[in-house]
């Protein structure tokens, strides 16, 4: 989008805050970057440039603005809409592996040189891998020095910094202050009562956000032990790099307050990164919702309940046995059977509010599990097993960087596995806007009351007007029937 000049400057000049993160406002005169929404009078338009990443007007000498810090705006939404490499690359820095891996272990992840992703991130972006990553490592600084008490040389190792003195120049280059003083800056304003060990921030999203199917199916099928709803929040377990996480998400009318307690403070990239792919909070409900308002039939429930979200995961290889469990069985059934996993493989932690108390078990950790223990059919023994064994020696992967069409096919040719668990998976787990579950129970039921045609194959080819957001238009077909993943529990 920052290519069209036009479109750029009207988005600024009104102030819209549904292209923040589209694309970033760059000041000529003043050297800094802002994002659309940003409450400053707008420039001259003479005097605007526009980019398409924080990173590329770190590199091309910008700063941050310190009114509408455009470094906390919600990512672009094209990277969780598309399944190419640049998309895929993108994904895996958000999650903080050009930090661990280095360019290396980004490209080899992609299946390409470490050359070719830099020139299609530099065609694409205006940035490299490591410009990226580092726009990305001075975000996280700057929540930790402003939310945490830790000791600044402590901040910059766990914002991913190999030295106290790159922080330090990182920090001063990208937000024209020192880290100290960004922290005092910060505690001129009134401050939360602090807990000890908890991060606490914001979630910025793009309004608008309809909670309730979000959080009512996160709660509606939370497998004890690793997840509950507690106090208007959802409450989860994180499986992370280098330790264990406990989040505590609660929607507000314009955020998502989250709140980490983490064991090792370098797992926080890594953490929102996957509280945000687990709430679909860089998606662009307008542009959803406009083209699912199209189909007469669908309007009605667009707009009785506008900007509804895909509940997503935080571990693709989770879902995925969370899937077999709920074949052809209610969801309470299938939390029981989540549950009894959990309990025998899952590892313990230690929750200070005493509601969760284990991490989903690991696939290594489920792969020498005796079949004969599981209180299911022996076919669906057979398909957990086998997927158990695929995903432990890698020959399956489910993350964020798995090619959606790639993946099908593997599900596809493991035993047990049909459309709905295939569809579910990946509209869940691989984050694929457009999967659709024509064969689902409630699916056939909205299309029965709603007239639309009844057949799986009928369904599918007059839902091709719906591509290719089918995953939200599943959302809304669900909203027909009552049932607790529709509401926000009481």
């Amino acid at each position: 989008m920052h290519t069209d000049t036009e479109r750029c400057v009207r988005a600024v000049q009104s102030k819209d805050a549904r292209f923040d993160g589209w694309f970033f406002t760059a000041v000529l005169t003043t050297r800094i970057y802002c994002r659309p929404s940003c409450p400053v009078v707008p420039p001259k338009v003479r005097n605007m440039t526009f980019y398409p990443s924080a990173a590329a007007c770190q590199q091309a000498g910008f700063r941050a603005c310190k009114r509408c810090r455009p470094d906390t705006s919600p990512g672009s939404p094209e990277w969780n809409a598309r399944a190419d490499s640049v998309a895929r690359a993108m994904r895996l820095i958000r999650d903080g592996v050009v930090d661990r891996e280095g360019v290396p272990g980004l490209a080899s992840r992609l299946g390409y040189s470490a050359r070719q992703i830099e020139r299609q991130l530099l065609a694409e972006l205006g940035a490299g891998p490591l410009a990226l990553a580092r726009a990305q490592r001075a975000q996280t600084a700057r929540l930790l020095i402003e939310t945490t008490t830790l000791p600044l040389a402590e901040v910059a190792f766990a914002a991913g910094f190999s030295s106290v003195r790159t922080f330090n120049e990182t920090v001063r280059e990208v937000f024209a202050l020192a880290p100290g003083e960004l922290r005092t800056r910060a505690a001129r304003g009134p401050l939360a009562p602090a807990t000890p060990g908890v991060i606490a921030l914001r979630l910025p999203y793009r309004a608008p956000l309809n909670p309730s199917n979000l959080f009512g199916h996160l709660a509606a099928t939370a497998v004890p032990g690793i997840e509950e709803w507690r106090d208007g929040a959802y409450r989860r377990t994180l499986t992370l790099p280098y330790g264990h996480g406990i989040v505590a998400l609660t929607p507000q009318p314009d955020h998502i307050a989250c709140r980490l307690s983490l064991t090792d403070p370098r797992d926080l990239t890594q953490a929102i990164s996957r509280c945000r792919w687990l709430l679909d909070l860089d998606a662009d409900p307008v542009a959803v919702d406009s083209q699912l308002r199209t189909d007469p039939l669908l309007a009605p429930l667009v707009d009785a309940g506008p900007g509804r979200r895909v509940p997503r995961t935080v571990d693709g290889a989770e879902f995925a046995v969370r899937a077999v469990l709920g074949q052809q069985v209610s969801t309470a059934a299938a939390c029981t059977h989540a549950a009894r996993l959990v309990n025998a493989h899952g590892v313990p932690v230690e929750d200070p509010e005493g509601g969760l108390t284990h991490l989903f078990p690991a696939p290594q950790a489920l792969a020498g599990l005796d079949p004969e223990s599981l209180a299911l059919p022996r076919t669906r023994r057979t398909t957990l097993t086998t997927l158990v064994a695929a995903l432990a020696d890698g020959t399956l992967r489910l993350g964020t960087d798995t090619d959606w069409e790639r993946a099908r096919a593997e599900l596809s040719a493991l035993p047990g596995f049909g459309p709905w668990t295939v569809e579910v998976i990946a509209m869940r787990a691989l984050g694929d806007p457009d999967a659709f579950l024509p064969t689902d129970l409630g699916i056939r039921r909205a299309a029965e009351r709603l007239g639309l045609p009844a057949t799986p194959a009928a369904l599918t080819a007059r839902a091709a007007d719906w591509r290719p957001w089918r995953a939200y238009a599943v959302q809304y077909l669900w909203t027909v029937d009552d049932h607790p993943i529709n509401h926000l529990p009481a």
